[in-house]
């Protein structure tokens, strides 16, 4: 049984287009070797490696730091639990910290977002005189804490 994958077959089973799988070699994220033909093929370790950038991705870490995190896994063997509990355990705070945010942003949907346009009522309560102009432009209660008192 050969090793080594085409790049049909490593979308196919990665669920990732093989212009994405280009691109991520050619950000150094992936590595491939080249047939007789020039045809790329992959060994199967770069399937979990394609499972962590999509991951990774999903949970807002850019390319750069995905390569950053790829680069402490062993290049010549598919990285075990351990090594994918060493590098995961790091976002937590990063999840949990988008969690709040998306929670913070559901719970504003219909309140005063100190954009300055004072039309909803609350906003007289929240944003009185339009005390939110000072912190900078924009909706400064989504881009910014909230003004004491």
């Amino acid at each position: 049984m050969d090793d080594l994958l085409t790049i049909g077959e490593v979308s196919r089973r990665s669920g990732v287009a093989s212009s994405a799988l280009r691109f991520y070699e050619e950000r150094g994220l992936l590595t491939s070797e080249r047939a007789g033909s020039g045809h790329r093929r992959y060994p199967r370790p770069v399937l979990r490696r394609i499972a962590f950038i999509v991951f990774a991705q999903r949970i807002g870490l850019t390319l750069e730091e995905i390569g950053a995190e790829l680069a402490k896994l062993p290049p010549d063997r598919a990285p075990t639990r351990r090594d994918w509990s060493r590098l995961s355990g790091k976002w937590t705070r990063r999840i949990d910290e988008r969690i709040a945010e998306l929670d913070r942003l559901r719970d504003g949907l219909t309140e005063c977002i100190g954009c300055g346009c004072l039309s909803l009522e609350r906003c007289q309560l929240s944003n009185p005189g339009d005390r939110a102009r000072h912190m900078g432009p924009g909706p400064r209660y989504w881009v910014a804490d909230r003004p004491a008192g």
